[in-house]
């Protein structure tokens, strides 16, 4: 049996950013969704666009929110699909076929508890960037993410039956503690070959790296011990600068 897909856009006045993740949703070869556009009371034109965009599929609710995990846990809370695919305003699936992908993989492997792929960087053009500098491992355990967020929020694809709220006490990487408490509860993970997801660069998380890196240490702390994680981040550094000196290069081009 095909599997159903709960996909989650949280809004907030994302009137420059939402067109294009809803044009991606749109084209998707395979039906089998409901798409919750989960909104923050946006003063824009947010809410004309998501639903001028007609999708036959989507159901767009708007109310005040404590932020965006808040958001993805009052999607959440009226999601009916077997697996949770969390595509950001600005964000949008690789290829029109991208969501056939997922779910010929998901049956043939038997319902796993998590699909993960490759993420791509792009820009507000929607033109490539680079690849994410965390390259998604073929083979995904609890493990994996004691080197920081090895695979992308939104190509983490998870069963709902293992997914539980997001811890409210963290602004802007509640997401990285998602996945560590999604992979406890999971027993098998099955990983996709594919860029599934391209990224763009100026999300919430990208304006706020600086905050976004202390709460991950945190994460990672009480996962993983402060000492080994103080350890893993010395050698972070000349990961973190030549990537950054990279994407500067590209976004200069």
């Amino acid at each position: 049996m095909t599997p159903l897909f709960s996909i989650i856009t949280v809004t907030y006045n994302a009137q420059e950013t939402l067109p294009s993740t809803l044009k991606s949703v749109a084209e998707q070869s395979c039906r089998l969704f409901e798409y919750i556009i989960m909104d923050g009371d946006s003063s824009d034109k947010t809410l004309k666009i998501a639903i001028d965009a007609a999708i036959p599929e989507a159901r767009v609710y708007s109310k005040p929110d404590k932020g965006i995990y808040d958001a993805m846990n009052k999607a959440m809370a009226v999601a009916k699909g077997d697996y949770l695919i969390f595509l950001n305003a600005g964000d949008s699936f690789h290829s029109s076929d991208t969501l056939e992908t997922i779910a010929r993989t998901i049956i043939d492997a038997d319902y796993p508890g998590i699909v993960y792929g490759q993420t791509d960087l792009v820009d507000s053009s929607r033109q490539f960037i680079a690849h994410r500098h965390l390259t998604a491992p073929e083979s995904l355990d609890i493990k994996s993410f004691a080197e920081g967020m090895t695979v992308c929020h939104q190509a983490f694809i998870a069963n709902r039956k293992l997914a539980q709220f997001y811890n409210l006490k963290y602004r802007y990487s509640a997401d990285y503690d998602w996945c560590i408490r999604c992979l406890q509860r999971s027993r098998r993970n099955c990983y996709i070959p594919e860029v599934l997801i391209d990224y763009l660069v100026e999300g919430e998380t990208t304006r706020h790296r600086r905050e976004s890196l202390w709460e991950r240490f945190k994460i990672m702390s009480y996962y993983y011990g402060l000492f080994p994680t103080i350890w893993r981040h010395i050698g972070f550094i000349p990961r973190y600068l030549k990537h950054k000196k990279e994407l500067e290069s590209k976004q200069k081009q």
